[in-house]
């Protein structure tokens, strides 16, 4: 069954169609969730909440896109509405819990093959890459991650945004100048 007759069934209230299009897209989600943030449990909250407003969202879903499209715009804006929430949270509590993130070891690359001063030269450029990153307005952020780390086409971004193709080139032109301008004593 492709997505368009799975949409159609969970829209008459098939749970199992439901389940099945989550099982079909929550890799994709929680991928673009995970690029965007540093916590894989800030990447589960955006997955969960992703997949709730797309379940309450289904029945007004008119296939004026591919059912894709829909999550991934949707996946987008809960990224961008969760950084905002969370900026906004550490500018009142003047917390910065990137400390206890980083201390986990998101992010880092690993190389079995490598030794250990190897692996802590991957560590540091990995840590410097998220620092880079995260010095990205959220926007930015999003379309370098999408473009760069999960391969979309910047008319694809373009879609999930909700923008167009001009803004999503803006945007990853001036995040991929600012990654070369943080990165360039690091790599």
């Amino acid at each position: 069954m492709d997505d368009v007759d799975l949409v159609r069934k969970a829209q008459q209230g098939d749970i199992l169609a439901f389940e099945q299009l989550v099982y079909r897209h929550d890799k994709k989600v929680l991928s673009i969730a995970a690029r965007y943030v540093t916590s894989a449990d800030d990447a589960k909250d955006i997955y969960q909440e992703v997949f709730l407003r797309v379940y309450r969202g289904l029945k007004k879903f008119r296939f004026k896109s591919e059912f894709s499209t829909w999550v991934h715009r949707i996946t987008v804006n809960v990224c961008l509405t969760h950084r905002s929430r969370r900026r906004r949270t550490m500018q009142t509590l003047f917390l910065d819990d990137r400390n206890e993130e980083d201390s986990e070891g998101h992010g880092e690359i690993r190389d079995p093959a490598g030794g250990p001063d190897h692996q802590a030269v991957n560590a540091d450029i990995s840590s410097s890459i998220e620092k880079a990153l995260e010095r990205l307005s959220p926007k930015q952020k999003l379309v370098f991650t999408l473009r760069h780390f999960e391969g979309y086409k910047l008319n694809e971004i373009a879609v999930m945004m909700n923008c167009v193709e001009g803004t999503v080139k803006r945007y990853l032109f001036t995040a991929t100048r600012r990654m070369r301008d943080q990165l360039k004593d690091a790599i």
